[in-house]
């Protein structure tokens, strides 16, 4: 008999298919005949599976294989849409694209992106995500992660923040607060920063993460006013009254002053960025303000105009007169410095082989590897495992592109 329990999946028998539910948000079904032709299965709890007939060693090979071929079909399950799981095991290496894994820019701040997908719709959203989107999505394997970050930080060779920046919502991410207890202890890290909209913070969950004293959180709040704030936000359900509630008690638990950090976009909420720095100022602690400018991106929504800097940087000076507060956020508030340059396995012009891993986050685009570097490559049919011959188009900050040869 073998047991075989997992921590991050959990099971469902479901008529005639297993329902495999990855890190709560993400899911595939394996049929139930081919499970049983692995030998007799029984479903022990949500986490556990035993099969009866066979050695923990046969029964471990036998289902590992059956998961990973149904895990090539695994989906998000607030869209729909298609996700990639990345793991030790995938072959797939966390550097060299922004939408996932370690995005490394030569500086003291490192990024770390652990899942696409949002349970919001903005409408200033740079990447167009959200419960809109079509795009195919990523999730990255905790420990994996850790791993990797833990070789490149000892590269490095001092001191950074950790900055958790996904493209999406970061607490979407079921194992979010163990991840960021194990950055929390290494020694390498001096800062843990997190773009979050709150909607998914409760008072008992900051009270845990309260205990990861080096954990700062960067709060979007972009109305008061709340049909504002729920046009915005693209969502009916959106509650600007809990993401208030979630501000004022994390700046009171955390060691760390939160950052609210709104968008000024034309057309929606210039009104209302006046009415959130005063309702900042009547908080008991007060949390850092970070006015940012909308700006127009080619893969965002792009909804509205963009302010020139020179007015935008002239309204920041005359509300930081008018309410005596900071708004105006720089590099040197965040120390943010020029660090040990990571070297590139190919540059721009080169012509290399790599082989397609997976679906790339965009249509019509693949995820090809090599050299421990992933390359997004548009316009491939995907093939898994097929190598192909590419000419790098992008190469910077070790983020590739590349274009398939003829």
């Amino acid at each position: 008999m073998a047991i075989i329990r997992y921590t991050t999946l959990s099971f469902q028998e479901i008529q005639d298919h297993l329902l495999v539910t990855l890190l709560n948000l993400f899911s595939t079904r394996i049929p139930l005949a081919e499970l049983h032709a692995i030998a007799p299965c029984h479903l022990v709890d949500a986490h556990t599976l035993r099969f009866d007939t066979l050695s923990q060693e046969k029964a471990e090979t036998k289902f590992s294989y059956l998961l990973a071929k149904y895990l090539d079909h695994l989906k998000t399950t607030l869209t729909g849409n298609k996700a990639t799981y990345i793991h030790r095991h995938s072959d797939i290496p966390l550097i060299g694209n922004v939408a996932f894994g370690i995005v490394y820019r030569d500086s003291s701040i490192v990024e770390i992106k652990t899942n696409n997908a949002c349970n919001l719709d903005c409408v200033y959203c740079s990447i167009s995500e959200g419960l809109s989107s079509t795009k195919n999505d990523f999730v990255i394997e905790k420990d994996y992660l850790v791993e990797e970050l833990q070789d490149l930080l000892e590269f490095i060779g001092e001191p950074v923040e950790v900055h958790i920046g996904v493209q999406g919502e970061p607490f979407l991410y079921a194992d979010m607060e163990n991840l960021i207890a194990d950055l929390q202890i290494m020694k390498q890290v001096h800062t843990i920063s997190i773009d979050t909209n709150g909607t998914l913070l409760s008072k008992d969950k900051i009270i845990r993460l309260a205990k990861n004293t080096k954990l700062q959180f960067n709060l979007s709040l972009d109305a008061i006013d709340e049909q504002t704030a729920k046009n915005i936000a693209g969502v009916k359900n959106y509650n600007v009254n809990h993401v208030k509630e979630i501000i004022a008690f994390a700046s009171e638990k955390m060691e760390r002053r939160p950052i609210v950090a709104p968008v000024l976009t034309l057309g929606f909420n210039e009104h209302e960025i006046e009415n959130i720095i005063q309702w900042v100022t009547t908080l008991k602690k007060q949390p850092i303000v970070g006015i940012q400018n909308f700006l127009r991106y080619k893969t965002g929504r792009n909804p509205a105009k963009e302010i020139t800097w020179d007015k935008f940087y002239a309204l920041i000076a005359t509300l930081e007169k008018r309410y005596n507060i900071k708004l105006r956020l720089q590099k040197e508030d965040f120390n943010i410095h020029d660090t040990k340059p990571l070297p590139k396995p190919f540059v721009i012009g080169d012509r290399i082989t790599a082989t397609i891993m997976a679906v790339d986050r965009f249509p019509k685009s693949v995820l090809a590897v090599a050299d421990n570097r992933t390359i997004s490559v548009p316009g491939v049919e995907f093939k898994k495992g097929k190598q192909i011959s590419i000419e790098i188009l992008r190469d910077k900050h070790n983020i590739f592109v590349g274009k398939l040869l003829k």
